[in-house]
């Protein structure tokens, strides 16, 4: 009697986890844009690329909760300090404090600059200027009113928006 008993208790408490575990497993993976102070709270002020700092376009920034603890990070900056030739690749910041991949190509935790090209890529950038990762675009006809910079929830993931040219952003 006293060890039915045991198996009894034993095999609800396995039920209870097996049951409880798809709520975890979900809060890990869902996803939220941030809004208001949320958002001012995680965008920095400010953004160091290749020798020289310039000031966020708070209008023109967005980031993304994955779970509970990981953010996606991105902004436009002020690019009137720097070169010709650096503000034709280089239009913002790209953060982002786990690995994720964007349409598929893995990139590691860290700060990166990004821009998007007129012939349909977006390149990460490292903070020196050197190129990381060359990724084509999605236009999206569908939509009504883009901006410079946004983040959408998507399928699996976010989009990330350059006026109507997006990439998909998950969590890895």
């Amino acid at each position: 009697m006293m060890n039915l008993k045991r198996v009894l208790l034993g095999s609800s408490r396995l039920l209870a986890v097996i049951c409880c575990l798809p709520v975890f497993v979900m809060g890990q993976n869902s996803v939220t844009i941030l809004t208001g102070a949320e958002l001012n709270r995680v965008v920095p002020p400010g953004f160091y690329f290749q020798g020289l700092s310039a000031p966020t376009q708070m209008r023109n920034s967005a980031a993304a909760r994955f779970g509970t603890k990981r953010f996606v990070i991105a902004g436009l900056v002020d690019t009137a300090g720097y070169a010709a030739d650096v503000r034709a690749k280089y239009e913002g910041f790209f953060i982002t404090d786990s690995p994720i991949a964007i349409n598929g190509s893995d990139l590691g935790a860290g700060a990166y600059g990004f821009g998007f090209s007129n012939d349909g890529k977006m390149q990460i950038l490292d903070l020196a200027g050197n190129q990381i990762l060359s990724i084509s675009t999605t236009k999206d006809t569908e939509l009504k009113r883009p901006r410079p910079l946004m983040m959408a929830k998507a399928e699996a993931g976010i989009r990330f928006y350059s006026g109507k040219d997006y990439v998909t952003v998950t969590a890895r």
